[in-house]
Order: C-alpha cells, then sequence, then structure tokens
C-alpha cells in the first residue's frame, strides 16, 4: 500500500499502481467526470499515470490553468483527427495547447478556409460524440519510425529523441494516432463546446527558413455555456482592440515603410508622455537616478556581455568606420559602463540607476501585433548595484514600486519564479542562491507566486508579474532579475568597509516593460476611455451656436491656463452632434455654453461616464479637475 496526500493534507491509502483517474474516482463520480489530469508531487501527470510510492497528490479539473491545457490538447487531437478524415493527404506537424486554447499545424496543399473551418468544427462534433477513448503506448524508435513513415514532421521529432535511449510515447483514439507525451482526457466525451477561431500560417519550427505551414487555432470547453461567455468576451476584446481604438483615437499608427515600428501621433505622445512623467516621478520617490545610453554600441561589448552568444539572431547590427556595431537590444550593457565611470565605495550602494531606453529587436513579421509586439520600444529599466546584504531588501523595494504601478491602474497580479534555463551563464550553485533569495523575499512579503521551471533569463533567476485586465487577460509586464554574472563579466567593483575591492551584486526590473506594449495593453483595459489625468484631451469647450464662439474660446484660454488639455468645437453643427462625436473620442468632460451660462460667467458641465453634471463655475470646474488628476482618480 502508498500513502497519497491530497489536497488539504488529507492521506489516504492504495494499492501501488492506483492510477491518477482510479484515485479521483474514488473521490467522487463527480470529480471522476470533471478531471482532466493529476498533479503528482509537483509534475502535472496524466490521468492514467500509476501511482507507485508514497506521494502528494491534487486533482487538476478544467478550473486549474493545467487541468485546461489537458483539455485542450485533447481537443488539438481531435482536430487532427477530423483533419485525417476530412483532408487525407495532409501531413501532421504539432498541436499543443496554449494559453487560451489550442492550436494544430498541418501540411496541406492549399490553406484552410472558413468553409473548411466549419467543416472541421461539424467533424469534430461527431469524434466528440462518438466518446473515443485514449490510449497511450510507447514504441522503440525504429518501430516508431515505421509507424510514422509517411509523416515527415513526426520522422524529424522521433529522430531527434531516438539518440536518448528512451520509448516514443503515443496517443491512439479510433483511428488516429499522434506523437505525444500528454496529458490527455481519458476520451472525446467531455468536450461539449469547440470553436475553431482561425487559420493563419506558420513556419514549422517557427524558422523562415522552412516551410510555412496552416494553423488552426481553437477553443473548447466542458459546457456550451462557457463557450458562449467566451464568445462575449471576444466580442468586447475586439471593441476594445487598441490597433482599432489608436487609428480611432488618434494615438499611434504603423505604416507599410516601418513594420513593427510604431508612430505615435499627437494624441498619443501625450498619452505617452503623461506616463513617462509619472514614471519619473514615482522613481524620483523611491530613490533613483536616471541616465541615458546611446542606442549603438560595438559588437565586442555584447560578446562581453553575453548577448551576442545567447541573443544575436534578434540583433540588428551594422558597421562604422570598418568596426561591427550592434543596435541595442537592451540596455544593460550601457548600465554597466555607467558604473564603471567612476569608483564606488560601498557607501554609495545601493545605486538604484534607471533608463527609459529605446531598444530595437528583430521580430519575426509574423508575430508582429499592434503595440503587442513591435520591433522597437522603450524600455523602462533600471538597474540597482547593491552588498550582498542588501539584496533582499532591494527587492522588496522593487515589488512595492510595481505593486504601487500596477494599484493605480486598477490592474490585480500574480507573481511567477523562473528559474534556470538550460541555455544559461554562470555557476549552479550561484543560481541556486540567487533564486532562494528571490524566493525568501517573496515570502518575507507575504506574496503568493508560482514556479516557472528554467525560464529564466540567460544570466539569472527572475520574477515576472503578470497583470490582469478589466477583461481578465493576463499580460507579463514588470520583471525583477537577480544577475551575479553581468558583474562579473565587466569586472565591476566597489570599495568596502574593510578597504578591499568587492564585486557587486546587481538587479535587472523592469515595471511598465516595454512602453509601447504597457500602452496597448492600457487601450484595452480602459476601452480608450483614460482616467482624466491620463487622457489627451480632458476637456472640450461647445457653444451652442456661433454667438457664443467667442465666449467658449475664452473659457478654452482659462482652462489652458491652468494645465488642462482642452480644446473647443466651434463647428456649426448641432450640439447633440458634438456632444456624440466627443464620447466617441473618449473625452472625459464635455463643457457646454450658451446664453445662461455666458451670462452667469459658467459652463454646463457633461461626464464622459457620469452624464449630466449641471452648471459649474469655471474656476469651479478647473479646481475640481485638478484634484482629479492631481489624486489619479480611475474612471474606467
Amino acid at each position: 500500500m502508498i500513502q497519497v496526500t491530497l489536497k488539504g493534507g488529507v492521506v489516504r491509502e492504495y494499492e501501488s499502481g492506483t492510477t491518477v483517474g482510479q484515485v479521483a474516482a474514488s473521490l467522487g463520480a463527480g470529480l471522476a467526470k470533471a478531471a482532466c489530469a493529476g498533479r503528482v508531487d509537483g509534475e502535472v501527470r496524466d490521468l492514467r499515470f500509476p501511482l507507485e510510492a508514497d506521494c502528494a497528490l491534487e486533482i487538476l479539473t478544467f478550473e486549474d490553468q493545467d487541468g485546461k491545457r489537458a483539455f485542450w490538447h485533447t481537443t488539438s487531437h481531435v482536430l487532427a483527427q477530423a483533419v485525417q478524415h476530412l483532408f487525407p493527404e495532409a501531413k501532421f506537424a504539432i498541436g499543443p495547447a496554449i494559453d487560451n486554447g489550442f492550436y494544430y499545424d498541418f501540411d496541406v496543399p492549399t490553406p484552410f478556409s472558413a468553409e473548411d473551418l466549419e467543416k472541421i468544427e461539424a467533424e469534430m462534433a461527431k469524434i466528440v460524440k462518438a466518446a473515443l477513448p485514449l490510449e497511450s503506448f510507447t514504441l522503440e524508435p525504429a518501430q516508431a519510425l515505421e509507424l510514422m513513415k509517411d509523416q515527415p514532421y513526426k520522422v524529424e521529432l522521433i529522430e531527434e529523441h531516438s539518440g536518448k535511449g528512451e520509448r516514443i510515447s503515443f496517443y491512439r483514439q479510433g483511428d488516429f494516432t499522434d506523437l505525444c507525451a500528454g496529458p490527455h482526457l481519458m476520451t472525446t466525451a467531455g468536450i461539449k463546446a469547440i470553436r475553431l477561431t482561425s487559420c493563419t500560417g506558420a513556419y514549422w519550427r517557427g524558422s523562415e527558413k522552412n516551410k510555412m505551414l496552416s494553423r488552426i487555432y481553437g477553443i473548447s470547453f466542458p459546457k456550451k455555456s462557457e463557450l458562449e461567455e467566451y464568445l462575449a468576451r471576444i466580442e468586447e476584446a475586439k471593441r476594445r482592440d487598441h490597433r482599432k481604438l489608436g487609428k480611432e483615437l488618434g494615438l499611434f499608427t504603423l505604416l507599410d515603410e516601418g513594420p513593427g515600428f510604431p508612430f505615435f501621433l499627437p494624441n498619443g505622445m501625450v498619452l505617452k508622455n503623461t506616463l513617462l512623467e509619472y514614471w519619473r516621478e514615482i522613481h524620483h520617490r523611491h530613490g533613483y537616478v536616471e541616465i541615458s545610453t546611446p542606442i549603438i554600441l560595438n559588437q565586442q561589448l555584447w560578446h562581453r556581455s553575453g548577448h551576442w552568444d545567447h541573443y544575436k539572431d534578434n540583433m540588428y547590427t551594422t558597421v562604422i568606420d570598418g568596426e561591427d556595431y550592434a543596435v541595442k537590444p537592451m540596455n544593460c550593457p550601457g548600465g554597466m559602463l555607467v558604473y564603471k565611470t567612476e569608483p564606488h565605495s560601498y557607501r554609495d550602494l545601493p545605486m538604484r540607476v534607471a533608463e527609459l531606453g529605446l531598444v530595437h529587436r528583430h521580430e519575426l513579421s509574423g508575430a508582429l501585433h499592434g503595440l503587442f509586439r513591435v520591433r522597437c520600444f522603450t524600455q523602462d529599466d533600471a538597474h540597482i548595484f547593491m552588498t550582498f546584504d542588501q539584496i533582499k531588501s532591494e527587492i522588496k523595494g522593487v515589488m512595492d514600486l510595481i505593486d504601487e504601478v500596477y494599484s493605480l491602474f486598477g490592474f490585480k497580479y500574480h507573481i511567477e519564479l523562473s528559474t534556470m534555463p538550460e541555455d544559461h551563464m554562470g555557476d549552479e550553485r550561484v543560481w541556486e542562491e540567487a533564486t532562494n533569495t528571490l524566493r525568501a523575499a517573496m515570502e518575507e512579503k507575504g506574496r503568493r507566486y508560482e514556479i516557472n521551471e528554467g525560464d529564466g533569463a540567460f544570466y539569472g533567476p527572475k520574477l515576472d508579474f503578470h497583470l490582469e485586465d478589466s477583461l481578465g487577460r493576463t499580460w507579463q509586464c514588470g520583471t525583477i532579475q537577480l544577475d551575479f554574472q553581468m558583474p562579473e563579466r565587466f569586472e565591476l567593483e566597489y570599495t568596502g568597509a574593510d578597504g578591499e575591492k568587492h564585486r557587486p551584486v546587481m538587479i535587472h526590473r523592469v515595471a511598465f516593460g516595454s512602453i509601447e506594449r504597457f500602452i496597448g495593453i492600457l487601450i484595452e483595459h480602459f476601452a480608450g476611455a483614460f482616467p482624466l489625468w491620463l487622457s489627451p484631451v480632458q476637456a472640450v469647450v461647445m457653444p451652442v451656436s456661433e454667438k457664443y464662439a467667442d465666449y467658449a474660446e475664452k473659457v478654452t484660454a482659462e482652462l489652458d491656463a491652468a494645465g488642462l488639455r482642452v480644446k473647443s468645437d466651434l463647428r456649426p453643427e448641432k450640439i447633440g452632434y458634438k456632444i456624440r462625436e466627443a464620447q466617441l473620442q473618449k473625452i472625459p468632460y464635455m463643457l457646454i455654453v450658451g446664453e445662461k451660462e455666458v451670462a452667469a460667467d459658467t459652463v454646463s458641465v457633461r461626464s464622459r461616464s457620469r452624464g449630466d453634471l449641471g452648471a459649474m463655475a469655471v474656476g469651479q470646474f478647473i479646481s475640481d479637475a485638478k484634484e482629479e488628476i492631481r489624486t489619479k482618480k480611475q474612471d474606467i
């Protein structure tokens, strides 16, 4: 018998070899039906996985992210089986679960049409209705190659694994067999609602050197009502799409002359500069100094920093005076050089050095997406140089700063601790020490976190901050990265209290992340209806007829002199039309003036969100608006 510790600390005994699915069944028919996978001693396992020793077990349902991934991974196999039925000439690549659904890549003579997706979706419904059981099995590499001999992409994957001395894992459902490690549902029956959302091109293994495949994206749920809710959220997301609103509100544009290089328009620059003013304000308050480093630096610097070895495919290069240079993809090496411009004592530390640095990174054209994925962006970097004893307190300070920023915008967030990747610099013992320090800082702050194994930066472990917007979507923005490697590479020093030279420790961190990406998130979070302090235009003055244009201009001048961002609408249009246009432009306040307002030296105030607020003295409106701006009141 083995002891299985369940959620809540309950311990039960089972026969050795009992599967995760059988444990779920022993706990209740409802849980067995809902079970998608299990977490055994922290590792996600298939429901078929046998428990052969004492362990901790959590049954994962669709309510758990890893349960969702097993559910969606199974649906991707249903998709592939449907394509096999309808398009027997198709060659199959990969079909993983992703953060919000699944996809499968196919090699087909002609890309799938919208009509094709409808047919595939109908065929998937038949497969689900058949309640096909999923069976797992393994083969020796030679047997696996024979089984998949007509599938070149599967053969390539098998050949990569064949030298590891491992058997190759497969899953079978009905007449479809796929190379796969799982986990999967027990049958197809639990997939009650499916929607194929799009079809795009995707290079095999993400390389432009490889063939373009047809990628079908989809989503699925255990209840039809959940799909309906999801589709409603998608429609709301379309309404909030930052690319659409960016054009309508005159914030930014993307042009063929510079794909992936955004152009900020006047309203967008006001928004961007307002954010940067806030950034400077909060960093000054938290004890940072600001620097600026060059965009182009010689290639030797990037070799020294390690970026060339780990990042060269994402870098733009040039030649100046016969010497190789690179456009910076990160600000870090420049920050190292700034530190080295003068000697430092332990009394100087911690040194908090911030930079709004313009960086360039090569992204595949197919990956570009509005402001979310661009080729140049402003990174709100900071590098903190410190003694070993200061690490924990500095990490806590950064956590406080990031919390202050996200709370201001009304974002919830969660933290992930990303550990050492395969491609890393430095001694593993140093990595372990750095990781434990990050862990301890979070625990002392009482912050919950998740472990993201193997996703650290190449120079150190990191904390990633994933914020949640008004639609419940998550975005990775802030990060804290602990680095023992780069101070070593750049031979950074400080003089200690003992009079000897010592190596500082360094933190890399961002709060916004990419300013451009953060703006895109804000546009969608607020649906373009920014709070007053962020709005490019804070008020518009509208005369009800041309007779009152002079008074409207006088009011506009008063607001402008008070520091408010204001414009007047003097067009000979009906007032209702002007109000509707201002609403569409998401302007927070509309100040309407006519005969009564001129006589009383007032304005009739209409709020974007609260409607008609009645008549108000101009000075009172200015005072109220400035207080709303000072407190950065949110209005979503």
